[in-house]
């Protein structure tokens, strides 16, 4: 199976550099994307032979997410059935009959670290909700984790410290969700890989230059393990300033 996410950062402006060109290149198996920044209606988009599952934040053009899938799933589920969180349409989770799915776009924590104290709670409340969904079956969650969990995982490490998405607050809870059982798949695969990145500032030239972070992640219950075959990071594919990453398992 070929699982493939994607922040596409407004996906209206994603399909006009094309999006749909490369979706049906791809042809994954399950396809999802974060930052949507659209409401009901103002999109349709014809993806045949995938169901498709919307997310919409309350704020209009604000983040987002969806999944698009060929096999149909046995349920799904919006949001962490928390309210604090369910507003900015961030979760999706989709029950298959031998795993969950889910697809997440983490709040930043903003300049001036304005939202950590919000993101703090967020961590904590995302993790409790996929460990206990870990109790029925194993879980896959992936999606922009607004985090690069350590100094390899960004081009510039000492002076983004204490930046948003490189605290040690913001890295410590990802060394939690690791710690409590889920492998980075990039990560298991490519231990020691660097200057591989998925985001790119629009300032500075920063992709050219390919001053970089890996924020976007592929995790799965350790349980998975033997049944991973394959990640990567689609770093040629343009349309956004992320890249898409990608998951193959069996």
């Amino acid at each position: 199976m070929k699982m493939i996410s994607w922040n596409v950062n407004g996906i209206r402006a994603c399909v006009q550099k094309g999006f749909l060109e490369f979706f049906q290149e791809a042809d994954a198996d399950i396809f999802c994307i974060q930052e949507s920044k659209m409401q009901e209606g103002q999109l349709e988009l014809e993806l045949e032979g995938y169901r498709q599952y919307w997310n919409y934040a309350v704020k209009k053009g604000y983040s987002g997410t969806a999944i698009f899938t060929k096999q149909e799933p046995i349920s799904v589920a919006y949001g962490l059935g928390i309210e604090e969180h369910d507003q900015e349409g961030r979760v999706i989770t989709l029950e298959f009959e031998d795993y969950y799915f889910i697809t997440v776009y983490t709040p930043n924590s903003k300049r001036e670290l304005e939202r950590l104290d919000y993101r703090m709670r967020w961590e904590d409340d995302f993790l409790a909700y996929v460990k206990k969904l870990e109790e029925k079956k194993p879980v896959i969650f992936c999606g922009d984790l607004n985090v690069a969990h350590t100094e390899i995982d960004l081009k510039n490490p000492k002076t983004n410290h204490k930046n948003a998405g490189f605290t040690d607050e913001e890295r410590a809870k990802f060394t939690e969700v690791v710690n409590a059982g889920f492998i980075d798949t990039f990560r298991y695969f490519y231990p020691d890989a660097t200057d591989i990145y998925s985001w790119w500032s629009y300032r500075f030239k920063a992709r050219e230059k390919n001053a970089g972070w890996r924020i976007d992640y592929f995790c799965v219950s350790e349980s998975l393990k033997n049944r991973l075959k394959g990640a990567r990071i689609l770093t040629d594919v343009l349309g956004s300033d992320h890249c898409p990453i990608e998951l193959s398992i069996e």
